[in-house]
């Protein structure tokens, strides 16, 4: 029976920060407005229950460290938790499906890492277990174990289990890709994630709108700049500005050195600067592959290329859909993808869509555009006739949905291509689709067209590929051929 061990103590100052991180909010509530306008004695209240509360958190973050243990024995990771009600949960080696490191900046101070263990049962809200701060060294001896259980095909008896612990173990590397610094900077700058920050700073400022005077601060705002456009512009420009370098420093601290490693049956992708991470797919659970072309990106021949991943939780929806290569040029896509997963095979060429199915793309483009635009152009005047302008902006972008849609079947391999803002790219194994929906609306059955959908399984939930108004013909091929025998 191996002894039981306990994270470092690191673990009970990273679960108080959680603590005060959740009650944050809360809490500049209650300092604020709890007292609702009464000093002295609320003030003196707030003085003394600031400290309490802290020091109620730190304290549950102690229990919780010196409640927490761990070990291994006879091939399974045996935990015990809680500081209320003390809870077990033994997980075999063999349901583990990887082992996903992350080094945070607290992490990184002490030397230390958070092991999280994904197994088939944590595809809901969490993982099943995570060991918040062991050193690398432990880190890697139960990533050992585990390989050395999942290789074998058998569970570790006890003095198993300590003899694979003294055996060190070199994997060959055969493949290695790493993002240049450049390219890293070129998909920051055309990611498009000014939405994000904006989507971010309007959720936390929601969090006080019944604490801030927001309507007296805009009013004030209006009489100030009444008559100014000039004023208002720059402040617009400026905000852009501002969110946009904020988005691009972001995705550079979070993909910096971004690393991708090939080691026989698996992928580990590392990446980050302040938070460093590293995630271990095993080949086995890649259900398909996606390639993305935004608007910036498509014209300069990149892509992003991502993994749809039977792994990962709903909560953490980046640990399901895993980007393999951050930004590759077009025509590199195909080589790496033969080093890395040789199981796909990237077709450059599609079937089109048949050029009657442009007028329904066009058409649902124009459902919303015309409606809106003749209400502004009637409610707004003069300035509301700008928004004819979206017109034909409108028939341009139901054109790029309209050949950007496609779709390829090749062998056991099913290739299904769209786009709405960025075209999207879906690979398919046969064995891996969980389902294929054919779908004929009445007005799509008078033009003899359908609608075509694959779907796999994800952590996050199903995942499905789709492409709109093809052949009617072409949909009952791909039926046809996903209800063959699978090789």
């Amino acid at each position: 029976m191996s002894e039981s061990k306990r994270l470092h103590p690191v673990a009970a100052v990273s679960s108080a920060i959680k603590l005060i991180k959740d009650a944050l909010i809360p809490l500049v509530i209650f300092i604020l407005f709890g007292g609702g306008g009464v000093s002295g004695r609320w003030a003196m209240f707030e003085f003394i229950a600031i400290p309490v509360f802290i020091l109620l958190f730190v304290g549950y973050g102690i229990l919780d460290w010196l409640r927490f243990t761990y070990r291994i024995e006879a091939g399974e990771l045996r935990i015990e938790s809680g500081v209320f009600i003390r809870k077990k949960r033994y997980i075999r080696f063999e349901r583990i499906h990887s082992l996903d490191k992350t080094e945070g900046i607290l992490q990184r101070l002490f030397g230390l890492v958070k092991l999280k263990v994904e197994t088939a049962g944590s595809s809901g809200d969490q993982a099943d277990a995570t060991l918040t701060a062991i050193s690398k060294n432990e880190a890697e001896r139960i990533n050992r174990i585990f390989h050395e259980v999942k290789s074998s095909g058998k569970i570790a008896s006890a003095a198993e289990t300590q003899e694979i612990q003294g055996v060190e173990k070199t994997e060959e590397i055969q493949s290695v890709f790493q993002q240049s610094f450049r390219e890293l900077f070129i998909m920051a700058a055309t990611s498009g994630g000014v939405g994000v920050v904006f989507s971010g700073a309007l959720a936390f400022f929601g969090q006080f709108e019944e604490i801030i005077p927001y309507t007296r601060l805009f009013t004030g705002f209006e009489q100030f700049a009444k008559g100014s456009v000039a004023f208002i512009a720059i402040i617009v420009v400026f905000g852009l500005l501002f969110a946009y370098l904020i988005a691009t420093a972001g995705i550079v601290l979070k993909y910096a050195f971004f690393t991708v490693k090939k080691n026989e049956d698996k992928i580990v992708i590392s990446r980050g600067l302040l938070e460093r991470r590293q995630l271990t797919i095993p080949l086995e659970k890649v259900q398909a592959i996606r390639i993305t072309e935004n608007l910036i990106r498509q014209p300069l021949g990149y892509a992003s290329v991502y993994v749809e991943y039977a792994g990962g939780s709903i909560l953490d929806k980046e640990s399901s859909h895993i980007m393999l290569f951050p930004l590759i040029k077009k025509e590199k896509i195909q080589e790496m993808i033969r080093q890395f997963i040789p199981e796909y095979e990237i077709q450059v060429q599609v079937n089109p869509l048949p050029k009657r199915s442009f007028k329904r793309y066009q058409f649902r483009v124009w459902l919303i555009i015309i409606p809106a635009a003749a209400i502004c152009s009637y409610l707004y005047q003069p300035w509301g006739y700008l928004s004819l302008l979206f017109m034909p902006l409108g028939a341009s972008w139901a054109y790029l949905c309209y050949r950007g849609a496609g779709w390829n079947i090749t062998g056991n391999q099913l290739q299904l291509r769209s786009r709405f803002f960025s075209k999207q790219t879906f690979i398919f194994q046969k064995k891996r689709i969980q389902a294929v929906y054919s779908e004929v609306s009445p007005f799509q059955k008078r033009a003899n067209l359908a609608s075509v959908s694959a779907v796999v399984k994800s952590g996050a939930g199903p995942r499905a590929g789709k492409v709109v108004d093809l052949e009617a013909e072409d949909s009952d091929r791909i039926k046809e051929w996903f209800f063959e025998r699978k090789n």
